[in-house]
Protein backbone atom coordinates (compact mmCIF):
# COMPACT_ATOMS: atom_id res chain seq x y z
CA UNK A 1 0.00 0.00 0.00
CA UNK A 2 2.83 2.40 0.83
CA UNK A 3 4.50 1.72 -2.52
CA UNK A 4 1.25 2.37 -4.39
CA UNK A 5 0.62 5.61 -2.48
CA UNK A 6 4.18 6.72 -3.29
CA UNK A 7 3.59 5.90 -6.98
CA UNK A 8 0.31 7.83 -7.16
CA UNK A 9 1.70 10.89 -5.39
CA UNK A 10 4.98 10.95 -7.34
CA UNK A 11 3.49 10.29 -10.79
CA UNK A 12 0.77 12.93 -10.28
CA UNK A 13 3.34 15.46 -9.10
CA UNK A 14 5.71 14.51 -11.92
CA UNK A 15 3.05 14.87 -14.63
CA UNK A 16 2.06 18.26 -13.27
CA UNK A 17 5.60 19.64 -12.92
CA UNK A 18 6.88 18.13 -16.17
CA UNK A 19 3.89 19.13 -18.30
CA UNK A 20 5.83 21.92 -20.09
CA UNK A 21 8.70 19.50 -20.82
CA UNK A 22 6.27 16.86 -22.07
CA UNK A 23 4.61 19.42 -24.36
CA UNK A 24 7.95 20.59 -25.79
CA UNK A 25 9.17 17.03 -26.38
CA UNK A 26 5.88 16.13 -28.10
CA UNK A 27 6.23 19.17 -30.38
CA UNK A 28 9.86 18.27 -31.21
CA UNK A 29 8.88 14.68 -32.05
CA UNK A 30 6.08 15.87 -34.33
CA UNK A 31 8.54 18.22 -36.05
CA UNK A 32 11.38 15.67 -36.41
CA UNK A 33 9.57 12.34 -36.78
CA UNK A 34 6.01 13.27 -37.66
CA UNK A 35 2.97 11.54 -36.23
CA UNK A 36 2.11 9.60 -34.18
CA UNK A 37 3.98 11.27 -31.34
CA UNK A 38 3.36 8.42 -28.91
CA UNK A 39 4.54 4.83 -29.21
CA UNK A 40 2.13 2.28 -27.71
CA UNK A 41 2.90 -1.38 -27.23
CA UNK A 42 1.40 -4.23 -25.23
CA UNK A 43 3.81 -5.39 -22.53
CA UNK A 44 3.51 -7.90 -19.66
CA UNK A 45 2.64 -6.38 -16.31
CA UNK A 46 2.28 -7.88 -12.84
CA UNK A 47 1.82 -11.66 -13.02
CA UNK A 48 2.46 -11.41 -16.77
CA UNK A 49 -0.91 -9.76 -17.48
CA UNK A 50 -0.75 -7.55 -20.59
CA UNK A 51 -1.16 -3.77 -20.54
CA UNK A 52 -0.55 -1.00 -23.06
CA UNK A 53 2.67 0.86 -22.30
CA UNK A 54 3.01 4.42 -23.59
CA UNK A 55 6.29 6.06 -24.56
CA UNK A 56 7.37 8.90 -26.78
CA UNK A 57 8.17 7.69 -30.28
CA UNK A 58 11.90 7.67 -31.03
CA UNK A 59 12.15 5.81 -34.37
CA UNK A 60 11.07 6.37 -37.95
CA UNK A 61 8.50 3.98 -39.44
CA UNK A 62 10.88 3.12 -42.29
CA UNK A 63 10.17 -0.12 -44.17
CA UNK A 64 11.86 -2.16 -46.89
CA UNK A 65 10.47 -2.96 -50.34
CA UNK A 66 8.32 -5.76 -48.87
CA UNK A 67 6.82 -3.55 -46.17
CA UNK A 68 8.88 -4.94 -43.28
CA UNK A 69 10.26 -2.54 -40.69
CA UNK A 70 13.95 -1.82 -41.13
CA UNK A 71 16.40 -2.70 -38.30
CA UNK A 72 16.51 -0.37 -35.29
CA UNK A 73 19.93 0.92 -36.38
CA UNK A 74 18.39 2.26 -39.60
CA UNK A 75 15.24 3.70 -38.01
CA UNK A 76 16.80 5.39 -34.98
CA UNK A 77 17.69 8.96 -35.92
CA UNK A 78 20.15 11.25 -34.14
CA UNK A 79 17.17 12.96 -32.52
CA UNK A 80 15.71 9.62 -31.46
CA UNK A 81 19.03 8.57 -29.96
CA UNK A 82 19.10 11.81 -27.98
CA UNK A 83 15.58 11.14 -26.67
CA UNK A 84 16.64 7.69 -25.46
CA UNK A 85 19.95 8.81 -23.99
CA UNK A 86 18.17 11.46 -21.91
CA UNK A 87 15.31 9.05 -21.07
CA UNK A 88 12.80 11.72 -22.14
CA UNK A 89 11.05 9.05 -24.20
CA UNK A 90 10.00 7.42 -20.92
CA UNK A 91 8.01 10.41 -19.56
CA UNK A 92 4.56 9.23 -20.78
CA UNK A 93 5.00 6.11 -18.64
CA UNK A 94 4.11 8.29 -15.65
CA UNK A 95 0.53 7.92 -16.92
CA UNK A 96 0.93 4.12 -16.76
CA UNK A 97 2.13 4.52 -13.16
CA UNK A 98 -0.84 6.70 -12.23
CA UNK A 99 -3.24 4.16 -13.78
CA UNK A 100 -1.64 1.31 -11.83
CA UNK A 101 -0.19 -0.59 -14.79
CA UNK A 102 3.34 0.23 -13.69
CA UNK A 103 5.32 1.43 -10.69
CA UNK A 104 8.02 4.09 -10.63
CA UNK A 105 10.50 1.40 -9.63
CA UNK A 106 10.40 -2.26 -10.61
CA UNK A 107 11.64 -4.69 -13.25
CA UNK A 108 11.37 -3.08 -16.69
CA UNK A 109 8.44 -4.36 -18.82
CA UNK A 110 9.89 -6.34 -21.70
CA UNK A 111 8.18 -7.94 -24.70
CA UNK A 112 5.19 -10.29 -24.56
CA UNK A 113 7.04 -12.83 -26.71
CA UNK A 114 9.68 -13.22 -24.00
CA UNK A 115 7.19 -14.70 -21.49
CA UNK A 116 7.50 -18.35 -22.61
CA UNK A 117 11.31 -18.02 -22.76
CA UNK A 118 11.90 -17.45 -19.03
CA UNK A 119 12.79 -20.21 -16.62
CA UNK A 120 10.83 -20.28 -13.36
CA UNK A 121 13.37 -18.17 -11.48
CA UNK A 122 13.48 -15.49 -14.18
CA UNK A 123 9.68 -15.36 -14.34
CA UNK A 124 9.65 -14.12 -10.74
CA UNK A 125 10.40 -10.63 -12.08
CA UNK A 126 6.65 -10.48 -12.76
CA UNK A 127 5.70 -10.79 -9.09
CA UNK A 128 5.72 -6.98 -8.90
CA UNK A 129 4.43 -4.24 -11.16
CA UNK A 130 6.98 -3.34 -13.86
CA UNK A 131 8.86 -0.09 -13.35
CA UNK A 132 9.83 3.03 -15.24
CA UNK A 133 13.27 2.38 -13.77
CA UNK A 134 14.70 -0.48 -11.75
CA UNK A 135 17.62 -2.07 -9.96
CA UNK A 136 18.94 -3.51 -13.23
CA UNK A 137 18.74 -0.07 -14.89
CA UNK A 138 21.01 1.54 -12.29
CA UNK A 139 23.39 -1.42 -12.36
CA UNK A 140 24.25 -1.58 -16.04
CA UNK A 141 21.01 -1.02 -17.98
CA UNK A 142 21.58 -2.29 -21.55
CA UNK A 143 25.32 -2.85 -21.15
CA UNK A 144 24.90 -6.07 -19.10
CA UNK A 145 23.71 -9.52 -20.15
CA UNK A 146 20.11 -10.67 -19.91
CA UNK A 147 21.08 -13.17 -17.21
CA UNK A 148 22.61 -10.40 -15.11
CA UNK A 149 19.53 -8.22 -15.60
CA UNK A 150 17.20 -10.98 -14.46
CA UNK A 151 19.32 -11.69 -11.37
CA UNK A 152 19.11 -8.01 -10.45
CA UNK A 153 15.35 -7.97 -11.11
CA UNK A 154 14.73 -10.96 -8.85
CA UNK A 155 17.00 -9.49 -6.16
CA UNK A 156 14.81 -6.39 -6.24
CA UNK A 157 11.65 -8.51 -5.92
CA UNK A 158 13.09 -10.10 -2.77
CA UNK A 159 14.42 -6.86 -1.26
CA UNK A 160 11.95 -4.15 -2.33
CA UNK A 161 11.33 -1.29 0.10
CA UNK A 162 10.40 2.39 -0.13
CA UNK A 163 13.94 3.35 0.87
CA UNK A 164 15.41 1.14 -1.83
CA UNK A 165 13.01 2.71 -4.34
CA UNK A 166 14.12 6.21 -3.36
CA UNK A 167 17.77 5.16 -3.69
CA UNK A 168 17.10 3.74 -7.16
CA UNK A 169 15.35 6.94 -8.24
CA UNK A 170 18.33 9.05 -7.17
CA UNK A 171 20.73 6.65 -8.92
CA UNK A 172 18.54 6.83 -12.03
CA UNK A 173 18.90 10.61 -12.17
CA UNK A 174 22.68 10.18 -11.92
CA UNK A 175 22.72 7.55 -14.69
CA UNK A 176 20.61 9.74 -16.97
CA UNK A 177 22.87 12.75 -16.41
CA UNK A 178 26.01 10.81 -17.31
CA UNK A 179 24.13 8.77 -19.98
CA UNK A 180 25.57 5.47 -18.81
CA UNK A 181 24.59 2.02 -20.15
CA UNK A 182 22.29 3.28 -22.90
CA UNK A 183 23.04 0.46 -25.32
CA UNK A 184 24.66 -2.96 -25.50
CA UNK A 185 28.03 -3.29 -27.26
CA UNK A 186 27.48 -3.17 -31.01
CA UNK A 187 23.75 -2.39 -30.69
CA UNK A 188 21.73 0.83 -30.86
CA UNK A 189 19.59 -0.39 -27.94
CA UNK A 190 20.06 -3.99 -26.81
CA UNK A 191 20.12 -7.45 -28.37
CA UNK A 192 16.99 -9.68 -28.25
CA UNK A 193 16.46 -12.21 -25.47
CA UNK A 194 16.45 -15.68 -27.01
CA UNK A 195 15.60 -17.68 -23.91
CA UNK A 196 17.11 -19.58 -21.04
CA UNK A 197 14.88 -22.43 -19.90
CA UNK A 198 17.62 -24.16 -17.90
CA UNK A 199 15.97 -24.59 -14.47
CA UNK A 200 19.32 -25.62 -12.95
CA UNK A 201 20.60 -22.04 -13.22
CA UNK A 202 19.77 -20.63 -9.82
CA UNK A 203 19.32 -16.86 -9.64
Amino acid sequence: MMKRFFDIFSSSFGLLILLPVIAIVAWKIRKNLGTPVLFKQVRPGKDGKPFEMIKFRSMRDAVDAEGNLLPDSERLTHFGHWLRSTSLDELPELWNVLKGDMSLVGPRPLLMEYLPLYNSAQYRRHELRPGVTGWAQVNGRNSISWEEKFKLDVWYVDNQSIWLDIRILFLTVKKVLIRDGISAAGEVTTFPFTGNRDESKDL
